[in-house]
């Protein structure tokens, strides 16, 4: 066991992979040379040489475009997209190439392509900096979607997807790449969690996709969530004692349905966790998949806490976010049907 932050769980995860299969490349803008925005590839191109690593122009369709060439014919690109906000560009080639390749060529050809995005607010990056477009790709059939909380499950997950046969988009929380971070509105840093590193394996190991993971048993609600909103909800119950069910989906598709019925059928009661804006998030999904799973068995109607239906609010980014406090008041809601 190593004690790693996200961002060193995920350069291992690559290190591991790079060494173990000669198929594997990374490469993005500023990954190689730099060793990325973040720092994630650090080291790698240094190790592994300018072949198997390396920069690219700033196009984010030319990096994906020649990434699914290149899994197609063989090879397992695991390419970074800066920031999920820069993604727009390429998304065409996501959808309408990646996520068909299996279908339209009636399996002759299958795309191994991870795409790595950071994700999500908390580091004061603005509304180009920040969002959560989650939901745009759990609606495209042909893509896996993966959302890490933790370093163990980041490298787990990261290895799981490289050596999948299909398109993987690998979302990571940049609020937790080095462990959960608190803010407020005005720009100031409150603090840093005290975990903000976890046990990770060494060396090849992997998490399965496609199944979620109980964080916290309980008996009374069931909150279901998933990146940086894994921790807030943990925060929240122990904030209030209430002796909630917490599960970190970690695979939004494919999504372990088997779990969350489990807990729901136990708890009765449903609350769904989520930082991108309500209207059309993946939260929507998940309420239908609950309704239809667990209709008989729910006590109160299904809470959902999330994002504002606006453009992000970068002056107002700690308000915006689902907080404790705003989770509590769910779980009194829930609780007093």
């Amino acid at each position: 066991m190593a004690v790693m932050t996200m961002i060193e769980a995920l350069r291992d995860a690559m290190d591991v992979m790079l060494a173990r299969d000669p198929r594997v490349l990374v490469f993005g803008e500023d990954v190689g040379y730099f060793g990325g925005v973040f720092r994630c590839t650090a080291g790698l191109q240094e190790k592994f040489g300018e072949e198997r690593v390396f920069d690219t122009p700033i196009s984010e369709s030319a990096i994906v475009g020649v990434a699914i060439g290149m899994a197609a014919h063989g090879r397992k690109p695991c390419v970074e997209v800066q920031f999920a906000d820069y993604m727009y560009p390429a998304y065409d080639q996501i959808t309408q190439e990646a996520a068909r390749i299996r279908h339209r060529s009636n399996g002759q050809f299958t795309c191994p392509l991870v795409i790595r995005m950071p994700t999500g607010g908390g580091i004061y990056g603005g509304q180009t900096h920040s969002q959560s477009p989650e939901a745009l790709f759990t609606h495209v059939a042909g893509l896996k979607t993966v959302m890490p909380s933790n370093p163990h499950d980041a490298k787990g997950l990261l290895i799981a997807s490289i050596e999948d046969p299909d398109p993987v988009i690998f979302l990571e929380p940049k609020r937790l790449y080095n462990g959960p971070f608190y803010g407020d509105h005005s720009g100031k840093s409150l603090s840093w969690s005290s975990h903000e590193r976890g046990d990770v394996p060494d060396g090849y190991y992997k998490t399965e996709l496609g199944k979620a993971r109980v964080c916290r048993a309980g008996a009374d609600v069931t909150i279901l969530a998933y990146g940086t909103m894994v921790f807030v909800a943990e925060q929240a119950v122990q904030n209030t004692g209430v002796d909630a069910e917490v599960i970190d989906l970690r695979s939004l598709l494919p999504l372990d349905l088997e779990t969350i019925k489990t807990s729901v059928e136990k708890t009765g009661r449903c609350i769904i966790v989520h930082e991108a804006t309500r209207t059309s998030g993946f939260g929507a999904e998940l309420i239908s998949e609950v309704q239809e799973a667990c209709f008989w068995h729910l006590e109160a109607p299904i809470e959902r806490v999330c994002g504002w239906d606006a453009p992000y609010p970068h002056a107002q980014e700690w308000d915006y976010f689902p907080g404790p406090d705003r989770i509590e008041r769910a779980l009194r809601k829930v609780l007093e049907v």
